[in-house]
């Protein structure tokens, strides 16, 4: 058995379905992010993990132990939450204190368990600083320390970086990253945010309307989605009108081996898998945007719009008005249609 296991959850309000066939196995250690939109039904997990919310049925099992019957308090996780939830009137050590205090720790244990959580954060000599002095990022940070200062078997984020900007975000979750692997604390995050679940977690939830799209590490999660919604929602991507005609698929004026019957197809391709070449599908640029390290392209085809990511590499690139054809290495595609395989 894994060390927590989410079994057949499911959650109800009245007549809405907020949570359905839930099902997560989760190893010590491994940091998971449950990524999706608003609405989507992983804050409703993460508040069942955490006791805040009951299941309408389904399992909890961390370690053996049945949460669903425990109460939070009793749960032993560690939550930061998006507001971080610090008490204004309490100095960063005391707010990282809080939970030791709670649990009858020792004064001279606390102390010292105190300034390592704060060292590990980055805030050695912050002690005495109230939350209203201290930046979002450092509050951030304080926040992280309370929770992990209890030493959880878990450690709950939820939407923890999004009140950051964009330059303290990546610091932060470069700072999260290098505190969950130096510790081997098990986390589990939530977030809309894909490039953040892509970047920190050993493997992704990727949910939409209450119900699991896919589990996978964040590379085969992106290279070879489960559905059109976990291709369109983790990152760009172009999808283009297909045919295959006796073993060729045919995409305007693009060929390319498949294996399948016969039929139409849907061709899905992410920007960057896309070249610029001398022969392929036809198309004129007709907008082009310098992106520091690539330049964005938009091409119009009998496809329709397609957008093109190639890298700023020194090399000559088209222009807006320019003629051009498009290819891919049929590996980077996926088609969508049932018992249909590329090659």
């Amino acid at each position: 058995m894994s060390f927590l296991e989410l079994s057949d959850l499911r959650k109800t309000y009245g007549n809405v379905v907020a949570l359905e066939n839930f099902n997560l196995s989760v190893e010590k250690g491994e940091f998971i992010s449950l990524l999706g939109p608003s609405g989507c039904g992983k804050t409703t997990t993460l508040q069942m993990i955490a006791g805040f919310t009951e299941p309408t049925s389904g399992r909890i099992v961390l370690g053996g132990r049945d949460l669903v019957s425990m109460p939070p308090a009793k749960r032993g996780l560690g939550i930061v939450f998006q507001s971080y939830a610090l008490f204004p009137h309490l100095t960063a050590a005391e707010n990282v204190a809080f939970g030791l205090e709670m649990r009858g720790i020792d004064r001279a244990s606390r102390e010292e368990r105190v300034r390592e959580a704060l060292a590990m954060v980055g805030l050695k000599g912050y002690e005495d600083r109230y939350p209203r002095r201290m930046s979002g990022g450092q509050q951030q940070r304080v926040a992280v320390a309370r929770a992990l200062v209890i030493r959880p078997e878990i450690l709950l984020l939820d939407e923890p970086l999004s009140n950051l900007d964009a330059k303290m975000r990546e610091e932060m979750q470069s700072e999260l990253l290098s505190i969950q692997r130096r510790l081997g604390t098990t986390t589990i995050l939530v977030t809309h945010d894909q490039q953040e679940a892509m970047a920190l977690s050993n493997r992704v939830v990727v949910m939409s309307k209450g119900r699991i799209e896919q589990i996978a590490t964040p590379v085969e999660a992106y290279n070879n989605p489960a559905s059109s919604f976990v291709a369109s929602f983790l990152g760009k991507t172009n999808t283009l009108s297909g045919e295959i005609r006796g073993g060729t698929l045919v995409v305007g004026e693009f060929r390319a081996a498949v294996s399948g019957a016969d039929g139409p197809v849907a061709v899905t391709l992410r920007p960057e898998k896309m070249r610029f070449d001398s022969t392929g599908l036809r198309g004129t640029v007709t907008a082009r945007v310098f992106q520091g390290n690539c330049w964005s392209y938009q091409v119009q085809t009998a496809q329709g719009e397609v957008l093109v990511l190639r890298q700023n590499d020194g090399q000559p690139l088209p222009v807006e008005g320019d003629a051009v054809f498009l290819s891919w290495s049929p590996a980077d595609m996926g088609l969508r249609r049932e018992g249909l395989s590329h090659g």
